[in-house]
């Protein structure tokens, strides 16, 4: 058996030497300067001879910007006919065609026309890494999977395109773009971010000061777990340091046939996962009621949806059967060290709750040595005044 790990791990490091690598710019928030940091760059190694190309570059008519694109190669961009209206996408098979050692592509959270090979622009660049490409991207911290909970509570704004956090962790360079939200607002009324007419909206929206702030200390705290990571990940040597995963310090995120608030979890799993810089599971158990001929079609299908997110978020799903989920859980973490089970709170009936047969109840009575994470989906009630 450990020959074969030693024989997988092999094959692991062939494939990573094939394998474009991958560099990434994070910002708080639009204006940062992403995309003008990625020009300098681009710029910056052609004069030492490297073979840079534009695989989408995306300038917002920021004239700054945009002066930086001439004498850089840009590989024009494919039109698509989607109901009656040309839209433009990076030409990913004419990158692709090109081969460069480099290529640059910008907001890597975009969701492409239905009509591309990919749904999500992150897709495309993921296809170019494979065919040992190099890439230099950038996104905002607000499209990181794991932080959309967060960032709804944060801003009031639900983020609707998003990149899993398996993308972000699988980067060679994070280079975080840190400026003054004072700084950022000046730049906005200056016309240099949005046009002048947008400003006041912006200004009384996602730019409010608060705004700023909340997602200027995510940008600043994920780029800086990113590099504890980084440090704590395989090196390219295939040493394995002796802390990720091992011992009782993983996590696992226990998921029903069909949570309300699934998503919620593995962020919060995912995250944890992240700073404790571990492997996770997301763990289902399958009854004898809930087996797949008699589960209903449609917590089949959320059930199906939960566990795609769980895999873009990094996790290794597990199906077990069991008549005792409770036990089930308990035997999977004690058998695969984990230190950390992350559970929702029970929906099951108020007397179950009485006599502390609920789930969460019995996680809390029967898991000892594990660290249970109940997860409330409310927030607490504030105190009557009197």
């Amino acid at each position: 058996m450990k020959r074969k790990n030693r024989a997988e791990d092999f094959l692991e490091l062939v494939e990573r030497g094939r394998r474009g690598r991958l560099k990434l710019y994070i910002g708080f928030a639009a204006g940062v300067g992403k995309t003008y940091r990625m020009l300098e760059e681009s710029h910056a190694l052609k004069q030492r001879g490297v073979d840079v190309v534009l695989g989408f570059v995306e300038t917002h008519g920021r004239a700054e910007t945009a002066a930086l694109i001439e004498g850089l190669e840009v590989v024009p961009r494919e039109v698509f006919t989607y109901r009656d209206v040309a839209v433009e996408e990076m030409d990913l098979d004419a990158v692709l065609a090109r081969k460069p050692q480099v290529a640059v592509v910008d907001e890597l959270a975009h969701t492409n026309v239905p009509l591309c090979r990919h749904r999500k622009r992150y897709q495309d660049v993921e296809e170019l890494l494979a065919a040992g490409i190099n890439v230099i991207g950038a996104f905002n911290v607000q499209h990181l999977e794991s932080l959309n909970d967060i960032i709804e509570r944060a801003t009031a704004v639900r983020v609707r395109e998003t990149i899993p956090d398996s993308f972000l962790k699988n980067a060679d360079q994070v280079v975080n773009l840190d400026l003054a939200v004072e700084d950022l607002h000046e730049r906005l009324k200056a016309g240099k971010i949005y046009a002048p007419d947008k400003v006041p909206h912006a200004l009384e929206g996602f730019f409010k000061q608060e705004n700023l702030s909340s997602l200027r200390e995510l940008a600043l705290r994920e780029v800086a777990e990113s590099l504890d990571r980084a440090t704590g990940t395989r090196s390219r040597t295939g040493e394995e340091p002796p802390q990720k995963g091992g011992g009782w310090g993983r996590v696992m995120v226990a998921l029903s046939s069909n949570p309300p608030h699934a998503a919620t979890l593995l962020r919060r799993g995912s995250r944890m996962a992240g700073r404790l810089n571990t492997d996770w599971f997301v763990v289902y158990v399958e009854t004898p009621g809930e087996a797949p001929h008699l589960i209903d079609s449609e917590a089949q299908r959320h059930l199906l949806a939960n566990i795609e997110l769980a895999k873009e978020l990094g996790a290794e799903v597990v199906r077990v059967k069991g008549a005792e989920p409770v036990a089930a859980l308990l035997d999977f973490a004690r058998s695969h060290g984990v230190g950390h089970i992350i559970v929702g709170r029970s929906r099951q009936p108020w007397w179950k709750q009485l006599l502390g047969l609920a789930s969460d109840v019995r996680l809390l009575r029967e898991g000892e040595g594990f660290d249970i994470h109940v997860v409330s989906f409310t927030p607490p009630q504030e105190e009557r005044q009197p």
